[in-house]
């Protein structure tokens, strides 16, 4: 039988571990090549419903208004693959904007939450 403090260290160990993948799942993530994020006219694929180029859209992320910048990184978040997501913000950005961006994500809001959740749990992002 285990001790109590054999359990605690192997919880650790197994906590260790699990960090380290999701760190190694971050640096490895499939993110979309730079050559086909945008088509002929530089829209990103992600930005369908709108006529926007990415030079624009990254004006947005990085707008004065905190309001504007949450709806850009909402937008971002919602309708990019989740990879590519972290090619323009980072977890701490989405966490500092999140009561702002939270409403502009749509029902990928519970995923996006679920996520955030599960690397703060974890130490990783």
């Amino acid at each position: 039988m285990r001790s109590a403090t054999q359990a605690v260290e192997r919880t650790e160990e197994l906590c260790e571990a699990l960090a380290f993948g999701i760190f190694l799942l971050m640096s490895a993530l499939n993110r979309t090549p730079p050559e086909r994020m945008v088509d002929a006219q530089g829209r990103p694929y992600f930005l369908w419903d709108v006529d926007m180029t990415l030079e624009r859209f990254r004006d947005l992320l990085r707008h004065p208004n905190p309001e504007t910048r949450a709806y850009a990184i909402g937008k971002l978040m919602r309708q990019a693959k989740p990879d590519d997501v972290f090619s323009f913000v980072t977890a701490a950005e989405i966490r500092e904007h999140w009561d702002r961006l939270e409403r502009y994500l749509g029902r990928t809001r519970e995923f996006w939450r679920w996520l955030l959740a599960t690397w703060q749990e974890q130490g990783v992002a």
